[in-house]
């Protein structure tokens, strides 16, 4: 059980959460939407990519779908998993000759929306182990 009650309003346990405030989980999932059905990365990548943040960011409920293969035969998929990798644990660390490396693989495009994917995952996956959602 999490910590509070399940509001009801949404689909799954997460949404319901947010579904305390309407409004919030509605906006919210509609930015989610627009990570997963646009944008120009790869779907696996960002799968790839959200499994990797979830043991990271300490999500049971995000932990489901288990770990991220890293024995990835697509360059763009291992350096993203190695990027958030890079983001969970030495965040401080990331610079210029970071972006420098990416940027060998992915368009200035690809990489704000990676930055971005991440960011958005880590605050949802965040929200889940703040409120001790687990897994169904």
């Amino acid at each position: 059980m999490a910590r509070i009650s399940y509001s009801g309003i949404g689909d799954t346990l997460f949404q319901q959460l947010l579904g305390h405030n309407a409004q919030i989980q509605k906006n919210w999932n509609k930015l989610e939407q627009a990570f997963y059905q646009e944008g120009e990365l790869d779907g696996d990548l960002k799968e790839q990519v959200r499994r990797t943040l979830a043991f990271g960011n300490g999500c049971k409920y995000c932990q489901a779908k288990g770990k991220a293969v890293l024995d990835q035969k697509d360059s763009k998929t291992s350096l993203a998993i190695g990027f958030a990798e890079l983001f969970l644990h030495h965040r401080s660390f990331i610079n210029q000759a970071t972006f420098d490396v990416l940027s060998q693989e992915f368009s200035e495009t690809e990489i704000a929306e990676l930055c971005s994917f991440i960011c958005f995952t880590t605050a949802s996956q965040m929200f889940g182990a703040i409120m001790d959602l687990q897994p169904e």
